[in-house]
């Protein structure tokens, strides 16, 4: 089962209206659910294992302007990856999420990339800038990552968050403690206040999908 349905409804938090959250969560993360409950029904009742193959997106891993709604249901997404890994090892079920990217028509108006897909339109193949340090492609250089996920190959490959774009394959991190501090007793405002910038604070995770690094820009 391949989860691969999605829309946009772009806008900052303030002008985000409770039907653009509605669509892009219900689209994406109920539709998600929903569809591979079923999935996982049929396949725990057949008895011969399987493949859940959701779809993920860097804003989901890291946040994105605008997209309160999508980066929200993209990131639970993530979590439903982990969750379910779990739930159905015993039925030998596996369950993973692409983070595609690539030249689409919910990318494509991105400033940065519109002329090089432009370019690519016009059959000029896009710059390695593009295809290795973004890895940004086209939609056929993401699709090898399913097949490979739904085979034998990728029998002991579960619970994995995997990147494709361009001639770059990664493995997303999963969210976990950066740094810790301890307090003998515990911790009031105003110790927090203290330690954070020399201790946990120190150095903030960043947050957003990186700007793209255009040459002689």
């Amino acid at each position: 089962m391949v989860t691969n349905a999605g829309i946009l409804r772009d806008r900052v938090l303030w002008k985000m209206t409770d039907e653009d959250f509605d669509a892009v969560v219900t689209t994406h993360l109920r539709g998600t659910f929903t569809c591979a409950r079923a999935a996982a029904v049929r396949m725990r009742e057949q008895g011969e294992g399987g493949s859940l193959i959701l779809v993920g997106s860097p804003a989901g891993q890291r946040g994105n302007f605008g997209q309160t709604n999508y980066a929200a249901a993209k990131a639970g997404i993530a979590a439903m990856v982990r969750t379910w890994s779990m739930e159905l090892a015993r039925a030998g079920i596996t369950v993973n999420a692409i983070v595609p990217v690539a030249a689409t028509a919910m990318t494509e108006t991105i400033p940065a990339f519109a002329p090089y897909i432009e370019a690519m339109k016009e059959g000029q193949p896009l710059p390695d800038f593009l295809r290795k340090g973004e890895g940004f492609g086209t939609a056929d250089d993401c699709a090898a990552l399913v097949p490979f996920l739904a085979s034998e190959f990728a029998r002991d490959v579960t619970g994995q968050c995997v990147g494709i774009g361009g001639d770059r394959l990664a493995l997303w991190s999963h969210p976990q403690e950066a740094s810790v501090a301890y307090a003998d007793g515990g911790w009031t405002p105003e110790t927090i206040a203290a330690a954070w910038h020399t201790s946990v604070g120190s150095a903030p995770e960043t947050v957003g999908i990186p700007a793209p690094k255009i040459p002689g820009a």
